[in-house]
């Protein structure tokens, strides 16, 4: 939607009725016409551009602020001593009288997303007012409740949504105005979006953008490839950076951020899209991630990543998590069919274990009849725990593991797939789980599958590295803590793993052994036992991770054993059904929107 073109000198405040506008502030709501022009002589009126800091946290409270076109953002620190934004002011709302009213200092750092105009309305102005209309408290409690529950949402995962986003060719062999509207094509099926270029909108106001911003959803800002005046102007009006690429360009700095010096606060809200010809992926984002480490990537061949890549964006991206189980993780292989058949869109994919190998499937884009072939010949066809081995670390070697991790996904990085994907494993070194979103992608599903006991641990960089489902069999919490959209975990872990009929206290000596191995009796073996074991301490873990899920799916896989590789058809057809069952009874709304309007939005099904 667009609004009405206008060319305008004015400010915002001298084109609208003041009292009108302060009266519709939650906060002034109520007054009476001499209380609200009483207020509005006591208010000083400025225009604060993008990216100036309107106050620091950990300052005395001396005024409130009124946005009337712009936007703020709330800043908090991290532990790791990165800026998380908690919060938007947009025009029509305030933001610093919460301070006022406790007196202590400001609990959040406010900056200009891009150029906001503002009316400051002093302490004492303030206080004044509260003395006189007592009923001006309600509407700071509701405001208070409000922005409360927006805090608790972003500490859930639930990321802010941007609203505008600027696209920063890398140079001008990019075509970005050619990218920016099949982006806002994209955008449109759910939203309503526009792009804005520097010829349609370098001579407005503030004010002008405010009303686009105000018209839209999204707005898509493309700035040049040069820095300019109007390329500036983007950067101060973007909640988020696009920065934009030919994949097969030589790696290099975005001339606009340099010029900038790319500061923190800037790339902290920057992602890299790079372009391609063709299919081809593979060595792009690591030459390019190795000048812009820690920067979100996103591969762009067809219309279909655009699709992709603007769910990702906008906070309706479904985020796929499968959890290890051994043989029971074929079942995985039968829910991904079922979702695809169902339309349900797969925009990032996690894992642990034998769920971390069907996920790189998945981020790979194998179609169900690559995953049945693949799975098969590597699990089926041969035993992939049978080369034992001398028990100093483990009862196998873990050679024929890795050997065929590497003849199935040979020396691809986990950045260069083209799906989003992460893979977790214990690190046995320092206690905590790592979380693989780089790197070798065989070395680290080896990693996550390394079962303690069972295979040898991975040695990297001096740490020891085994099985993430010793920590977390179900990896929901890395991948609400992307905020991306609504995320699906698949567990197959959680049923009883075995049961036994045989009562006893040791191992008989050797020569009981055979009549014990005669005896008609429900027994377990050392694998049995070590992976059972392996997954038991994160069992309360995943109970909370499970909680995290907007849709969890549980096929029923008591009847399967973790270890009997030839169950494989069963488990397949076991999640299938499971899962067409569910995708059949779920309520509307419950991805959050995601779902198409028609099936087919799988590049493969």
């Amino acid at each position: 939607m667009t609004p009405e073109h206008e060319t305008i000198v004015e400010t915002a405040i001298e084109r609208r009725n003041l009292l009108s506008m302060l009266g519709n502030l939650s906060l002034f709501r109520g007054l009476d016409a001499a209380t609200l022009a009483a207020v509005a002589s006591e208010i000083e009126w400025f225009s604060l551009p993008g990216g100036a800091c309107l106050f620091e946290a950990g300052e005395a409270p001396d005024a409130l602020f009124i946005v009337i076109s712009g936007c703020l953002g709330a800043f908090a620190r991290t532990p790791d001593g990165h800026r998380r934004i908690v919060g938007r002011i947009v025009g029509g709302e305030t933001v610093g009288e919460m301070a006022l009213i406790s007196g202590k200092p400001r609990t959040a750092t406010v900056v200009a997303l891009r150029d906001t105009e503002i009316g400051r309305f002093s302490r004492k102005a303030f206080e004044t007012l509260l003395l006189d209309h007592p009923q001006a408290m309600y509407s700071i409690a509701q405001l208070t409740v409000q922005r409360l529950e927006s805090s608790q949402s972003q500490q859930r995962g639930m990321r802010a949504v941007p609203k505008t986003f600027t696209l920063v060719p890398f140079d001008a062999s990019v075509d970005v105005e050619g990218f920016a509207a099949r982006l806002v094509k994209a955008l449109n099926h759910t939203a309503r979006s526009e792009v804005v270029w520097g010829a349609r909108g370098a001579t407005h106001t503030s004010h002008w953008f405010n009303n686009v911003e105000a018209a839209n959803d999204f707005v898509i800002y493309v700035a040049d490839p040069e820095v300019t005046s109007w390329s500036r102007l983007c950067l101060r009006q973007a909640d988020s950076l696009l920065l934009v690429t030919r994949s097969d360009a030589e790696p290099g700095t975005w001339r606009l951020l340099d010029s900038q010096n790319e500061s923190r606060a800037t790339l902290q809200r920057a992602e890299i899209v790079l372009l391609h010809d063709d299919a081809k992926v593979q060595n792009t984002a690591h030459r390019w991630l190795t000048r812009h480490a820690g920067l979100a990537h996103h591969h762009v061949r067809d219309e279909r990543d655009v699709a992709r890549l603007a769910r990702l964006l906008t906070g309706k991206g479904v985020g796929l998590v499968l959890a290890g189980g051994g043989a029971r993780g074929f079942a995985h292989i039968g829910a991904l069919k079922a979702l695809r058949e169902g339309g349900v869109p797969i925009d990032a994919v996690g894992g642990t274990s034998m769920g971390a190998i069907l996920g790189a499937g998945v981020a790979l884009e194998w179609t169900h009849e690559e995953l049945v072939e693949r799975f098969r010949r590597t699990f089926v066809d041969t035993n992939p725990l049978s080369d034992y081995t001398l028990p100093l670390m483990s009862l196998v070697s873990g050679r024929k593991v890795t050997r065929l991790l590497r003849q199935e996904f040979g020396e691809l990085g986990i950045e260069d797939l083209p799906l989003p994907f992460y893979c977790v494993s214990s690190n046995l070194t320092s206690g905590r789980l790592a979380v693989h979103r780089s790197g070798s992608l065989w070395r680290w599903l080896r990693a996550s599958v390394a079962i303690p006991g069972v295979l040898p641990p991975i040695f990297h960089k001096g740490e020891v590295h085994v099985d993430g489902g010793a920590m977390n069999n179900l990896p929901v919490d890395v991948m609400r803590e992307v905020g991306r959209g609504p995320v699906i975990g698949v567990d197959v872990g959680a049923d009883r793993a075995f049961t036994t009929d045989f009562d006893d206290v040791d191992v008989p000596g050797l020569w009981k052994a055979m009549s014990w191995f005669r005896a008609k009796k429900k027994r377990v073996n050392i694998f049995q036992i070590l992976l059972r074991a392996g997954m038991v301490n994160s069992a309360a873990a995943t109970l909370a991770h499970r909680e995290q899920t907007d849709l969890l799916l549980t096929p029923p896989l008591e009847t399967i054993d973790m270890l009997n590789w030839k169950a494989f058809e069963r488990a397949i057809e076991m999640g299938y059904r499971y899962t067409l069952e569910r995708l059949e009874k779920m309520p509307p709304g419950v991805l959050g929107g995601s779902l198409p309007v028609a099936h087919g939005w799988g590049r493969s099904t």
